[in-house]
C-alpha cells in the first residue's frame, strides 16, 4: 500500500527534493558536494532536519539509498527507487521520474481535498445561516406578530410554525451530512478505508468514475518512472502493486503480471483488466512495437490526471450551484411563512 511515512514531508516538497537531487547529478558535481549544499540551504523545520540528516550520512556512506533507508521518515518507496537508480547507474533519471512522481500526487492530493472542503464549508455556512434565523430572526419576527394582535392560533401562528420546522429539518439534514462526510473522510484513513470507499461508489458513481481516473494516473506513472530506471515490464509491475494506495487496482496490477507471466504480451495482458481504457491498451500496443512505452505510459499518467482534476472541477461546480439554491429556497420559505401573516394584517388596516 502507499507509504504512510510520507505525511512527514508533502509531496511538494518531496518532489522539490527530488528535482534538486536530479540537477545535481546533471551538474555533474558530487552527490555528497551537492546535498552539503542542499543541507546549507535548509531551515531548521523538520524537512529541512530531514535533508540535513541525509547529507550527512551520503558523506559517510556514499549512497543516497543508505542514506534514505535509514531514516524512517522518509517514504520507504522514495529509498528503494533511488537504491535501484544507483544499481543501474540512472539515478538522475529516477530522481526525474520521482519529482514528476511526487508532483502528480500532490495536485491529485489537493483536488481531493477540495473536492471535499468546499462543498463542506458551504454546507456549515448554510447550517449557521439557518440557525441564526431560527435562534435569533423568526423570535423577533414573532413577537412583531403578537404585538400586532395575531396569536399563535391563528393562521399566520401556523405558517410560522411551519416555517420554523422547515428551518429545523434543513438543518438538522445539513449537520447531518457534515457528520457524515467529516467520518467518511476519518474512516478512509483507517482499516475499514475499503469499506467506505465502496458505499461511496454505490451511492455516488461520479466519485468511482474520479477515483478510478486516479488510479490510472498513479499506475501509469509508476510504471513509467520504474521503465525509465533501468527496470522490466515484470520487475516494474511487482513494485507497482506495494505504491498504490487503491486496493482495486493493486489487485489489477497483480493480475496484469500473472497474465504476463502466463506467456501474455503486456498490451494484451493490459486489455484483461480494467486499469486502462480500449484507447490507452491500443497506444500501448504500438508504444510497445516501437520500443516507446515509457514514455506513452507518462503521456496516458498525465492524460487521466487531467481528466480526473477536471471531473472534479465539474463536480463541484454542480454542488456549489446546488447548495447556494438550496440556501436560498430555505431562506426565502422561512422569511415567506413570517412576511405573508404579517402582509395580511398590514393590508386590513
Amino acid at each position: 500500500m502507499a507509504d504512510k511515512k510520507m505525511k512527514t514531508m508533502t509531496g511538494a516538497e518531496l518532489s522539490g527534493f527530488c528535482g534538486q537531487v536530479a540537477m545535481i547529478l546533471e551538474a555533474g558535481l558530487p552527490l555528497y558536494d551537492g546535498m552539503e549544499t542542499l543541507a546549507g540551504m535548509s531551515g531548521d523545520d523538520i524537512p529541512g532536519t530531514m535533508v540535513k540528516e541525509a547529507s550527512r550520512r551520503v558523506t559517510e556512506t556514499g549512497s543516497l539509498y543508505e542514506a534514505l533507508k535509514a531514516d524512517e521518515r522518509w517514504p520507504s518507496y522514495l529509498a528503494e527507487m533511488a537504491g535501484i537508480g544507483e544499481r543501474s547507474g540512472q539515478l538522475e533519471q529516477v530522481m526525474r521520474g520521482l519529482e514528476r512522481f511526487y508532483a502528480r500526487e500532490d495536485r491529485i492530493r489537493s483536488s481531493v481535498k477540495s473536492a471535499v472542503a468546499y462543498p463542506l464549508t458551504l454546507g456549515i455556512m448554510l447550517a449557521v445561516i439557518v440557525f441564526i434565523m431560527l435562534w435569533k430572526v423568526l423570535p423577533v419576527f414573532r413577537n412583531v406578530l403578537v404585538g400586532m394582535g395575531m396569536g399563535s392560533g391563528g393562521g399566520g401562528g401556523a405558517l410560522m410554525r411551519l416555517g420554523t420546522a422547515l428551518g429545523w429539518v434543513v438543518l438538522v439534514i445539513v449537520i447531518a451530512a457534515a457528520v457524515l462526510v467529516g467520518a467518511s473522510v476519518l474512516l478512509l484513513r483507517t482499516k475499514h478505508a475499503d469499506r467506505v470507499r465502496n458505499v461511496l461508489f454505490r451511492l455516488f458513481p461520479s466519485i468511482r468514475r474520479i477515483s478510478e481516473k486516479m488510479s490510472a494516473s498513479r499506475v501509469a506513472g509508476v510504471l513509467s518512472m520504474m521503465l525509465a530506471g533501468g527496470l522490466h515490464m515484470e520487475e516494474a509491475l511487482e513494485r507497482a502493486s506495494a505504491v498504490i494506495d487503491d486496493r482495486h487496482a493493486a489487485a489489477e496490477v497483480d493480475r496484469l503480471r500473472s497474465n504476463m507471466e502466463s506467456g501474455m504480451g503486456f498490451a494484451d495482458a493490459l486489455g484483461e483488466t480494467s486499469l486502462f481504457g480500449d484507447m490507452e491498451s491500443r497506444m500501448l500496443k504500438m508504444a510497445g512495437a516501437a520500443g516507446q512505452e515509457e514514455r506513452t505510459l507518462r503521456k496516458i499518467g498525465d492524460q487521466y490526471e487531467e481528466q480526473a482534476e477536471s471531473d472534479i472541477e465539474r463536480l463541484i461546480g454542480v454542488i456549489e450551484p446546488s447548495l447556494v439554491a438550496v440556501l436560498c429556497v430555505v431562506i426565502g420559505a422561512v422569511l415567506l411563512t413570517v412576511m405573508l401573516p404579517m402582509a395580511g394584517i398590514l393590508s386590513s388596516l
